[in-house]
């Protein structure tokens, strides 16, 4: 059974640069331990003990499994699994700025 995983470049190093990679396994956590039998490190990278990670991503064909069995989702020869570790931006503790105030221009600058 032949399974697609795409892989973001953040994990890219576990898999020498390989956008795409191929694994097999019943369920997500079967297909991770897979990967991670050719990929060392990658799928705790992905799992926290027995569970994905909490910023971490991964779609089933274009579904989260998050909101199907998470890392028990079953899964079928052809499917294809994408990885998206979340991203978040802004520096910690900053304030909101006030209404009207542009990012990058100073006070008295139009």
């Amino acid at each position: 059974m032949a399974i697609e995983v795409r892989i973001p470049t953040i994990l890219r190093t576990y898999t020498d640069g390989a956008k795409a990679v191929e694994g097999n396994g019943a369920t997500l956590a079967d297909l991770l331990r897979d990967l991670d039998s050719r990929h060392n490190g990658i799928r705790e990278r992905i799992v926290d003990g027995d569970e994905l990670r909490r910023f971490v991503n991964v779609y089933l064909n274009d579904e989260d499994v998050r909101f199907l069995d998470g890392i028990s989702t079953e899964l079928s020869d052809g499917d294809s699994i994408t990885i998206l570790p979340a991203v978040a931006g802004g520096a910690a503790g900053a304030k909101p700025r006030p209404a009207g105030v542009v990012a990058g221009r100073r006070e008295g600058m139009r």
